[in-house]
């Protein structure tokens, strides 16, 4: 029945409009049909009861009831009426008719009048008649004629009333149930029916531009269906994993490359979930990929691993476009997934390069930093301590200088094995850079296990290391600091570890030092050491001090050392034993030795002035890190602006010097001996080797170290007598050598008695003279001179 909606609504319209229009007139005329009724009928009624009345006259004055009764029973066969009643005024005749009142419902109206009787005295009342007159049936109301009209305007209403349906099925219906026909054709067959309609109104119109639509349609879905076509032909052709995922994460179409690339067919695939073949670790990662936000282009990217068909696993970069499906819903996406797993593997190798040390396949600093984080969260969440051991090869620049960067690298591999060889399973062993090495332990007790792997480590290295037929003898210093007693972080751990392994190196080297109280306040006092270093550079605060050295035959003064002293304003004058270490540790060494012998050889100059002071010389300290190709230009600029001959400048060099034996060392000290410089090897004897020095290296002073010429005076015998032994053996073999001998550290006259007896050259110390300002020596120097001579003629 739906088809004929349309005609039912018609109907209903129709209808409508008849009980709107037709029905109201039809109740219009009736009424004043019945109003027209009831009006003759009342006066028909009033005609029948006037004329009856004057007849009830005589009857009632003489009481007659059976005149009366006969009167009242000709008012009641009147027409319409239903009841009469006739009373007298005295009550004695009562006739009703019928005996009893019918229901007032029926009653259309009440006529009613007074019996008059015309008596001699007048006329007089004698009493009262009433007549009923009946409801008309609506009908019953019309005349004929009337009756006659309403039928034809009843049928005149029903011809056009079926006239109207005839006219809306043929002009309305049909051609809509053609076009209904159509298009119920074209939703069940699929193709586009037209409908079989021609006409020059408006459903002709209609079904017009319904055909024309409909061929349009056709067109545009053949097109559509070839671009379909097209468009799947190039899907699948694509050389490319493309994928389709549904608003539920489903997916909804692949492309043959992709199904060839992961080994499933299409029908094992469709409308599952793409989860469903990522790893289950990756499930998170894929579910959030929309919250890290879209790249550039609008696709968000996500890499995860994906099953194959065959169980295997790959790296894919899922690459994903959608729209939306409107009212912020997410509606499908084209994805596309990349084999990335030849640049996953490429970037884990890359990765593990970038925090492995290449040399020894330990951890490098980076890949130290990154663990040291984890292991510290690790340390917290089990409630443990973390332990950092620091640790620096003694003499590992020796080696490397020596012996060459390969034989270097060697022995830092030996080095790393030995130390992996001496941990625990789970321990973290790094390489830093250069010989340092870092370790990390976690232990309930962390201090005590790091002390005891630091003593086995040192242990370890006991052994020498045998590279290319040569024993090479390796120690280490170790400090140790312990997270979180010591530090609170993964950087101030390391940095407490590494000063802890300083301070170690300071106190003897080959050892372990946990870091304490103590080495910080070492550490801030090198700190204080380095702001008054350079504070003294800026400000000028360093001045050299001469000491003198006095020939010890003559008691002349054959020259002066130069020594560096910081004269602080509110300190006071600092002595250089700090000094020159923590200078030496920043780099400022350079600076400070170039201050210091340029104001050395000033004072040279402003001394040779004196009479007898022509011809003395200098000896200037020199730091291993002072002896750069630049250092034998920079001195002969000095000596030059101030006028002194390079042959009145003694080089005095350490054994730390000589062990560098380096070519650039070499060059320098050749470069120095051809300036005219002489050479001093300042505290012979305390080193390793240094009898072979005097053969190897341009030397031409020896200086003895003053802890022999101490041990001089000493009340120990044997003692004395081997210190004796020792100088002159050394006076004996560096005379053979060409050298002059200088004894350092002469404080008393039984030391000069003896180191004369001896024959050694020169002397200094506190027995002649401390080491004196310029001013302060200018003053001093003519009594210094005459009190010396007079001191060594006696000895003489």
């Amino acid at each position: 029945m739906r088809i004929h909606s349309v005609e039912s609504r018609f109907i209903a319209i129709v209808f409508g409009a008849l009980l709107l229009f037709v029905a109201p007139l039809f109740a219009l005329f009736l009424v004043l049909s019945s109003e027209r009724v009831t009006r003759e009928r009342l006066h028909n009624a009033e005609i029948l009861l006037q004329a009856n009345v004057q007849a009830l006259g005589k009857p009632l004055w003489d009481l007659d009831a059976d005149s009366t009764e006969t009167i009242v029973a000709t008012l009641k066969a009147g027409a319409n009426v239903i009841y009469v009643r006739v009373r007298d005024t005295s009550g004695t005749i009562d006739i009703q008719m019928p005996a009893s009142p019918p229901d007032r419902g029926a009653v259309q109206s009440t006529v009613a009048a007074d019996i008059l009787y015309e008596a001699r005295e007048g006329a007089r009342k004698v009493g009262s008649a009433e007549i009923w007159v009946a409801e008309a049936d609506p009908f019953s109301r019309l005349t004929r004629d009337e009756f006659t009209v309403f039928l034809i305007f009843l049928f005149a209403v029903g011809t056009l009333f079926i006239a109207a349906i005839i006219g809306n099925r043929v002009t309305i219906m049909r051609p809509l149930m053609r076009l209904t026909a159509a298009i119920e054709a074209t939703r069940r067959l699929g193709s586009r029916h037209q409908v079989d309609w021609t006409s020059s109104d408006e459903m002709g119109n209609l079904a017009r531009n319904f055909n024309e639509m409909q061929s349009r349609l056709e067109r545009e879905e053949n097109e559509l269906k070839l671009a379909h076509a097209r468009t799947t032909e190039i899907y699948n052709r694509t050389p490319a994993m493309l994928f389709t995922i549904d608003a539920d994460n489903c997916i909804a179409a692949v492309s043959d490359y992709w199904l060839v690339a992961t080994g499933y067919s299409r029908e094992a695939v469709l409308g599952r979930g793409f989860t469903e073949f990522v790893d289950a670790a990756d499930h998170l990662i894929y579910r959030d990929r929309h919250e890290k936000g879209t790249n550039g282009e609008g696709a968000c990217e996500v890499t995860v691993r994906f099953h194959r068909a065959d169980g295997s696993v790959m790296d894919v970069l899922v690459l994903e476009a959608g729209m939306d499906a409107g009212s912020g819903e997410r509606g499908s996406t084209l994805s596309v997934m990349t084999d990335v797993s030849g640049l996953k593997e490429a970037e884990n190798r890359n990765h593990r390069q970038a925090i492995t040390d290449h040399l020894t396949g330990l951890l490098n600093r980076q890949g130290f930093e990154s663990v040291l984080g984890e292991l510290i969260e690790k340390a917290e969440a089990e409630h443990q301590q973390l332990a950092c051991l620091f640790l620096d090869l003694d003499r590992f620049k020796w080696i490397n200088d020596n012996l060459g960067h390969a034989v270097g690298d060697q022995v830092l591999c030996e080095v790393a094995v030995r130390l992996r060889n001496q941990l625990r399973f789970n321990d973290m062993i790094a390489r830093l850079g250069g010989d340092e090495f870092a370790i990390l332990l976690i232990a309930p007790d962390a201090v005590q296990v790091a002390m005891d792997i630091g003593g086995r480590l040192c242990s370890a290295l006991k052994e020498p290391v045998v590279v290319s037929g040569s024993r090479l003898n390796v120690s280490a210093s170790i400090g140790v600091a312990v997270y979180p007693d010591h530090a609170a972080s993964a950087g101030d751990l390391l940095q407490k570890a590494d000063m802890a392994m300083y301070a170690r190196k300071r106190n003897g080297k080959n050892g372990t030092r946990l870091f304490d109280d103590e080495i910080v306040d070492i550490a801030r006092k090198r700190l204080e050491i380095e702001q008054c270093i350079e504070q003294a550079l800026r400000e000028d605060w360093f001045e050299a001090f001469l000491q003198p050295i006095v020939e010890l035959g003559t008691g002349r003064i054959a020259g002066f050392e130069a020594l560096m002293r910081l004269r602080h304003p509110e300190k006071g004058v600092l002595v250089p034993d700090d000094i020159v270490g923590v200078a030496e540790e920043n780099g400022t060494i350079g600076r400070v030795g170039d201050v210091i012998f340029e104001k050395a050889i000033r004072s040279l100059s402003a001394v040779s002035q004196l009479g007898g002071m022509g011809d003395c010389y200098l000896a200037v300290n020199f730091s291993p890190l002072q002896f750069d190709a630049a250092l034998p230009s920079r001195l002969a600029a000095v000596l030059l602006e101030h006028g002194v001959t390079a042959s009145r400048i003694v080089v005095e060099i350490t054994e730390a010097v000589l062990m560098l034996d380096s070519p650039a060392v070499r060059h320098v000290l050749d470069a120095l001996g051809a300036l005219g410089c002489r050479i001093a090897l300042d505290d012979f004897g305390t080193g390793y080797s240094s009898l072979s020095y005097l053969n190897r290296f341009p030397v031409d002073i020896v200086k003895v170290d003053q802890s022999f010429v101490r041990a001089i005076g000493t009340d120990e015998t044997d003692i004395s007598r081997k210190s004796r032994t020792l100088i002159e053996g050394i006076k004996m073999i560096s005379h053979q050598m060409g050298c002059i001998v200088v004894a350092e550290g002469i404080e008393t006259e039984h030391q000069l008695q003896v180191l004369t007896e001896i024959g050694l050259d020169f002397g200094q110390g506190y027995l002649f003279s401390a080491p004196l300002p310029l001013s302060s020596l200018m003053a001093r120097l003519p009594r210094l001179t005459d009190r010396h001579h007079a001191a060594v003629t006696e000895i003489v």
